[in-house]
């Protein structure tokens, strides 16, 4: 989403990567950036075969109505440890508020100095 390609140096200083994933092919994600958002500088990922793997995996995937086979606007942290450090599902039409993620960055730097 623009809003973290306009971020990524402060999510660089708070020694975060910034990755994206959706259950749209390579081609589909290209002409979303190429018609709608313009080209994004993280990396973009494609959870499209097998189909959702990733969302039914972290449990975001919509089986059911309204629109089933797509998965929740969600962001996961997921700290050094590789342990989900923060998840939060958002409705698809509400863009998640960048500093509540940039508040849970700073948890973590706060809670791994504190544990260094």
């Amino acid at each position: 989403m623009p809003a973290y390609d306009r971020e990524l140096e402060k999510f660089a200083g708070l020694d975060a990567q910034v990755v994206g994933i959706a259950a749209d092919s390579v081609y589909s994600h290209i002409a979303w950036q190429q018609k709608e958002v313009g080209l994004l500088h993280y990396p973009l990922c494609s959870d499209f075969y097998p189909h959702a793997e990733v969302a039914q995996k972290y449990g975001t995937m919509r089986m059911g109505p309204p629109q089933p086979g797509i998965s929740e606007r969600t962001i996961v942290i997921v700290d050094k440890q590789g342990k989900v450090a923060f998840a939060k599902v958002y409705p698809l039409d509400q863009i998640p508020d960048i500093e509540e993620i940039f508040n849970a960055l700073r948890g973590l730097a706060t809670e791994a100095k504190a544990s260094a």
